[in-house]
């Protein structure tokens, strides 16, 4: 199954499908076999990257309707 990435209005970023998950060094998360996972993009998750649905204290708002990108910028 393909990865989906679905961002939520007002909360977090789901994946879905087959993944693995880095950090910012290589290390791998250990997800389990979960196929199926939500990221935090409030900031205010104990658990970050992981939703732990601390936005809906913190009041986040950030709504999100698709739109294309313009191209890529040529690489030089």
């Amino acid at each position: 199954m393909p990865t989906k990435i679905i961002i939520k209005s007002n909360g977090s970023i789901k994946a879905e499908g087959e993944f693995e998950l880095f950090d910012d060094k290589g290390n791998k998360f250990d997800i389990g076999e979960r196929t199926r996972i939500s990221l935090c993009r409030c900031g205010l998750s104990k658990t970050k990257p992981f939703c732990d649905h601390s936005h809906r204290d913190g009041n986040f708002q950030a709504e999100s309707i698709a739109f294309a990108l313009p191209p890529p910028m040529p690489k030089q």
